[in-house]
This record gives structure tokens, sequence and C-alpha cells, in this order.
């Protein structure tokens, strides 16, 4: 059993607490992200989520130098943008031969003959970028390609992020077999996305499972509930927000993300925290 128990992610079976590996591109050297990426392994960790615009493929490269060649680990990226100059460091690449060179620009990166799972990230609606002119695209026009991409054994399987529940459904078809989206205690905007997913036995791997996201978003890590909870537990307020997002579903899984070894032992960690009917209902409330 890996941290937080294991389910299902594509054709594979892994532990519900993976690794979220975006703020390895702050690190100033390769050895820090190596470093924690192997103590995640240790710690029975075996997803790490990932994109090619995550420091225009320097974590890739991270993630490479720690883990290649993948035996016992899944591999999930994501497409939708690319790298960019200026002060937001992103662009969107939406068109399907932008989600094609994506995938391949991840494939070199990373230096897997497969990707096990890549994410379609949709930008219809803020937060975050949203598509104008060219980068407006149907979300049919994108599924061909990602299945055409699947059928070729380019990627093993498709998700979705950022997407509503009519979404969702319109991709069914296609064979979703997970969706990324923000929602924690602070953010529950896309409980009629969960909903879906549990009926139809979609993993659901939010982003931003501790709030802060958003400028002005609130952490919930701040809340008073979840301080107070945490401190009957004698857990920290991360461990409880994160412990929280695991009792949505069975398919719930969790890839919080950080620089610091200690750190990640204490979110995987996360994944042993039982809350009570008690606790429960104070975070729900």
């Amino acid at each position: 059993m890996g941290p937080g128990g294991t389910a299902k992610l594509g054709e594979h079976e892994v532990a519900r607490v993976g690794y979220g590996a975006m703020q390895l591109r702050w690190a100033g050297s390769d050895d820090e992200p190596v470093a924690v990426l192997r103590r995640a392994r240790e710690l029975g960790v075996d997803h790490v989520d990932t994109a090619e615009f995550y420091g225009d493929g320097v974590v890739n490269r991270r993630i490479r130098a720690a883990l290649a060649p993948y035996d016992d680990v899944v591999i999930v990226s994501k497409v939708g943008a690319e790298p960019a100059d200026g002060e937001i460091p992103l662009r969107l690449a939406q068109r399907p031969e932008q989600l094609r060179a994506q995938v391949e620009a991840n494939l070199r990166s990373l230096g897997a003959p497969r990707l096990d799972v890549v994410n379609l990230r949709r930008a219809d609606a803020p937060p975050g970028l949203v598509a104008e002119g060219d980068q407006v695209v149907d979300l049919d026009d994108q599924l061909a390609t990602m299945t055409a991409l699947r059928d070729e054994g380019k990627i093993g399987a498709v998700g979705l992020s950022h997407v509503s529940a009519d979404q969702l459904r319109q991709a069914l078809p296609s064979g979703i077999v997970c969706v990324q989206n923000a929602y924690s205690l602070v953010d529950r905007s896309s409980e009629d996305v969960l909903d879906l997913c549990r009926d139809h036995g979609i993993a659901w791997v939010p982003y931003f499972p501790l709030g802060g996201g958003w400028p002005g978003q609130t952490q919930v890590t701040s809340l008073p509930a979840v301080q107070s909870v945490a401190e009957r537990l004698g857990a920290t307020p991360s461990q409880i927000g994160l412990a929280w997002v695991l009792t949505r579903s069975p398919e719930t899984m969790v890839i919080p993300g950080t620089r610091s070894v200690a750190h990640l032992e204490e979110n995987v960690a996360a994944g042993s925290v039982s809350l009570s009917a008690e606790d429960l209902a104070t975070l729900d409330a």
C-alpha cells in the first residue's frame, strides 16, 4: 500500500499521495530536486505530475536525472500551454498541432518512450489564462488529437484539467481517466465535476489542494477550523487540508509539491491522517 492507500490512474494502481513537480523549476541546481524525488520514491510515492512548460523543460530534465527509466513510477504530464517571455512566463498552446508538439517535447526532455497520462488543460474561463483568437479551439478537435496520440502509443491515457462538468460529459466517450481542477476546503466550485468523476470512477487529482493558488485566495492552513483539528490530532494544518481532500472520493489523489525533503515527508504523512466524523463536520462547515 502506498501513502494514503492506492487508486487507479489509467491502467496503473498508484499511491493516493503523489508528488507535483512544478516547484522544482526554482531550484538553483539539480541536487535538491534529485534528492527530493528520490526520497519520494523511498516513501512509496509512485505518481509524479509534471509539464514541459514548467521551466521550459527544466523540471522534466530533473525528473529524468532522478527517476529514469521510470520502471516503477507513473509520469503524468500536461499540455495546453508553452513557455513564454514576460511577466507571465506562459502562453496558451491549444491548437491540435501545438498539443502534439508539446507531447513530443515532454517525451524528449523526460527521455521516456511513452507518457503514462497526459492532461489537456483547457482555457475557457478564468482564473488563469483565457483563450482568445486562434487559441479558441473546439474540445472535440483537441480530443481527436489526444486520442490519436494514445492510439500511436505516445501517451497511455488522456485526462482533462480546468474543465466544467459539461465538458467532462462531452469528453467521456474519449475514455478520460483523470481530471485536475482547483479544489480545496476554500474552493469547492468544482463539486459538480467531482460528482461526475465519482459516478464514472475517474481519478480526481486536484491542484491547489491547500488553497492560495489564485491571487487573494485564502490558505487552507490559515483557517481556525483546520488549525483546531490539527491540534487535536497532533498533525499539521497542511496535513489536515490534504487529508480532507482525500476523503472526497476513493478515486481522489493529491499531488502536493515542495523542494524540501522535510516538507515532502510531512505531505506524505498526510496519507496516514484519519479524520473522524466530528472532524469532517468541523471542516465541512
